[in-house]
């Protein structure tokens, strides 16, 4: 049965704009169509109901008034929102835009839209930017927590809100994860290196309480226990506060003053290593010849260096849309089981790290 809503009309009348922009509202929108306020929700929501006659006006109406509908009360009156939280370590960072590229490109075929947030590698900033997209009500989260303890990463779950770790493992908590291999990636760059023939190596790391940092800083020891004895190869570590070019860059003169100095350096990412790159030149040092380098993520850049960057790759857009494949599975209920998937990471050669030293 439907409701032709206040009776006959030939159509609505021509709208005129507010003198200064605002907001239209729905008692506008009905006013406009000379319809109640419930024929124009049923329009909205449940527009079956609606003779199709009234329907077209209302629609007519909200096309001329430019009536945009509040998804906030939809939100409220559903419990929906069909955005998702995604909150990574530094957006200026092209691997985690990368990443970030392909969880959008899954979640965007279900409807949902992502909310950024980056907190620079702050765990204050974390949890601040947490508490806000629960106060959003977002469908679900994707993060690369900014820390090692995962309890806050838990306790927001706890809340009924769908989340999943990315580029972090989960450990024995009650989540999903989509990761990459950060210990046995280390360990390729510093064998890499050793095979080469360097033996004072050095390890520009960021912070060790960002899991990642410290898996490669674990696997690039490994490699030396292996190795390292046998090709009488040392490892020196150099933490910076954070893994930005500039913190690369401000690095170069304590990675020249080691003794003896490095013949070969690895870098925690790429942005250490591109700043890394650019120290060394304004030190007049040559890369690969006084200074092998080796960068990790991969980068769109990387391969764009002068000299190109060797570099430990990662399935950056692969590993955003396994999460995202993670999370869509997790929200849909149906009997859903936490899982991990892992990625394998792969050195790339390029002239950075060049064919050994001289």
């Amino acid at each position: 049965m439907t409701s032709d809503g206040d009776g006959r009309h030939p159509g609505p009348e021509r709208w005129q704009a507010p003198g200064r922009q605002r907001r239209v509202t729905i008692r506008e929108v009905a006013d406009l169509a000379h319809v109640s306020l419930g024929t124009v929700s049923n329009v909205l929501n449940n527009p079956s109901v609606v003779a199709p006659s009234t329907r077209e006006r209302v629609r007519e109406a909200i096309r001329q008034a430019g009536f945009v509908r509040s998804t906030a009360a939809q939100q409220l009156r559903g419990g929906r929102s069909r955005m998702i939280g995604v909150v990574v370590l530094d957006i200026a960072n092209p691997f985690f835009t990368e990443m970030v590229r392909g969880a959008e490109h899954v979640l965007r075929e279900h409807g949902y839209v992502l909310m950024l947030c980056s907190t620079e590698e702050s765990p204050e900033q974390e949890r601040r930017y947490m508490r806000i997209l629960e106060e959003h009500r977002v469908d679900g989260l994707l993060i690369t927590p900014a820390e090692q303890d995962l309890d806050r990463v838990v306790e927001f779950a706890g809340h009924g809100i769908p989340t999943v770790l990315i580029d972090r493992e989960r450990g024995a908590q009650g989540l999903c994860s989509a990761t990459v291999d950060d210990v046995r990636g280390g360990e390729l760059a510093a064998r890499h290196l050793m095979e080469l023939g360097h033996r004072e190596i050095a390890f520009l790391n960021g912070p060790v309480t960002i899991r990642q940092c410290a898996d490669r800083r674990k696997g690039a020891r490994r490699a030396m226990r292996s190795l390292g004895q046998r090709a009488g190869a040392s490892l020196v570590e150099i933490g910076v506060a954070s893994t930005t070019v500039e913190h690369g860059e401000a690095a170069v003169p304590q990675l020249l003053a080691l003794d003896p100095p490095p013949t070969g350096v690895i870098c925690a990412n790429d942005l250490l290593a591109l700043g890394v790159l650019r120290g060394l030149a304004a030190a007049g040092r040559s890369v690969p010849g006084d200074v092998a380098v080796v960068g990790y993520d991969d980068v769109t850049f990387a391969s764009m260096l002068s000299p190109a960057l060797t570099s430990v790759r990662q399935p950056k857009y692969e590993l955003g849309a396994a999460a995202a494949e993670l999370l869509l599975e997790e929200t849909s209920g149906n009997g859903h089981e936490h899982r991990d998937v892992r990625f394998e990471p792969e050195l790339v050669v390029r002239a950075s790290s060049g064919s050994g030293p001289r």
